[in-house]
């Protein structure tokens, strides 16, 4: 099996700028920016709170979207053929933030040691955070992040997480919220782990941001799903999930967003008995700062200028800690940019 070609402007490293680079992050962004940069003769060193390099790819997305094996492949070629250092188990925080998958760390770097240490660096910390919805009974024991879920579920399959981590799916009824990416992922992985699952989503199919070939796929597999219809509650027992209650809605004009705006349906309302929920409806970008040391958006979102430059000169910011949850391809395109702009930054060009 061929490896993810991140160095694919060179075949070996050529002569040294003496440059030094810090990556924080080694998901698609960070990696891909690594491979450019290396090509142009700069040190790159990456910096990344799991145990091995590829981030989302590796411990979150199934395999069957992106191979294990292509993701290590791809991260290793960076490391023996082009040297660059990877410092793994090293959360990079300016103020102090828990995120998912910070079980992994062994240590905390500041961003502003890096700013010093290096002449670049670029974030490409990704989204390791869920955005949570806020209704009644959604600490219930039995909700489960999905980010967390499936990294649970690959964490163990990597040899990371122990077995008692991964919830037992089998023969369980397990509902997700939502109808992006993460949702599908989410109900593919339980679905193969031997779970009834059923989706809900506030739109239709026709307006689910994964697809409708993604969600028919699901449905071939035995998946139930129900559209038009939001969460109004989560029904338990004994601190523990029984049911949600949902509404039936209707969409009326189009929002920010273009697609129609779901509108509750008073007096709709129904219940589906469930023993996890999932509330998969979007994730939130995971900057390395907690407070004003570099600007963010109100959505947490990194602000950068047309170079990929943040209000701190010299400290760069790439993938979805910029733009948002998006697909890997835009991730690592976004990194590419990023690269070449830090390059040109370094030799006085930008």
């Amino acid at each position: 099996m061929r490896g993810m070609k991140f160095s694919f402007l060179c075949r070996s490293k050529p002569e040294r700028t003496g440059k030094r680079v810090a990556i924080i992050g080694a998901g698609p962004a960070g990696l891909t920016a690594a491979g450019y940069l290396v090509c142009k003769g700069h040190d790159v060193d990456i910096y990344d709170k799991m145990p091995e390099p590829g981030g989302l790819m590796l411990f979150v997305i199934p395999e069957f979207r992106i191979p294990v094996e292509r993701v290590r492949l791809g991260a290793k070629e960076l490391e023996e053929e082009f040297e660059v250092t990877y410092y793994p188990r090293t959360k990079v925080m300016e103020g102090g933030r828990e995120d998912e998958g910070d079980e992994f760390y062994e240590r905390i770097v500041k961003l502003s040691e890096l700013k010093e240490k290096y002449d670049a660096v670029l974030i490409a910390t990704g989204i390791w955070n869920v955005r949570r919805i806020g209704i009644p009974g959604d600490d219930l024991e039995g909700i489960l992040s999905p980010l967390e879920l499936l990294f649970w579920i690959k964490g163990h399959e990597l040899g990371y997480v122990p077995k008692e981590k991964v919830p037992d799916l089998e023969g369980k009824r397990v509902g997700i919220i939502g109808a992006g990416l993460t949702a599908v992922d989410v109900a593919f992985e339980c679905n193969r782990l031997g779970a009834e699952v059923e989706m809900f989503y506030r739109r239709t199919i026709r307006e689910a941001p994964a697809g409708a070939y993604e969600i028919n796929i699901l449905r071939n597999r035995g998946v139930k799903w129900f559209e038009l219809v939001t969460p109004k509650r989560v029904i338990g027992e004994n601190g523990r999930v029984k049911a949600i209650e949902l509404l039936r809605t209707r969409l009326g004009e189009p929002d920010e967003t273009g697609r129609r705006r779901p509108i509750p349906i008073p007096g709709s309302e129904f219940q589906v008995e469930l023993d996890y929920l999932v509330f998969a409806i979007g994730m939130a970008p995971t900057p390395p700062v907690n407070g004003s040391y570099l600007a963010t958006d109100r959505r947490g979102r990194i602000v950068v200028d047309s170079r990929h430059m943040t209000s701190v000169e010299g400290i760069f910011a790439a993938g979805d800690v910029v733009n948002g949850p998006t697909k890997v391809g835009r991730a690592i395109k976004d990194g590419l940019y990023a690269a070449v702009s830090i390059d040109r930054w370094l030799r006085g060009e930008l």
